[in-house]
């Protein structure tokens, strides 16, 4: 059995890799939803990736969250 572990590969660049906690180690140890971890994402990474692009979708995820919820 081998004792790669996986969070030292990164598919498609090096964004997450580079982090000093890698937000998929954050959002497991907190048990966080798709839609909250998908925000966090792209606010973590749009210097590093897609710029206003990823913080379009974070806002767009927001808009989501903020429309589903009972108020």
């Amino acid at each position: 059995m081998s004792s790669i572990n996986p969070l030292d590969t990164q598919v498609g660049g090096d964004h997450y890799k580079n982090m000093p906690i890698q937000p998929i180690e954050f959002f497991m140890a907190n048990k966080l939803p798709f839609v909250e971890s998908s925000i966090i994402k792209y606010v973590l990474r749009y210097k590093s990736k897609n710029g206003i692009e990823d913080l379009q979708k974070a806002k767009h995820l927001i808009d989501i969250l903020i429309s589903k919820e009972d108020f």
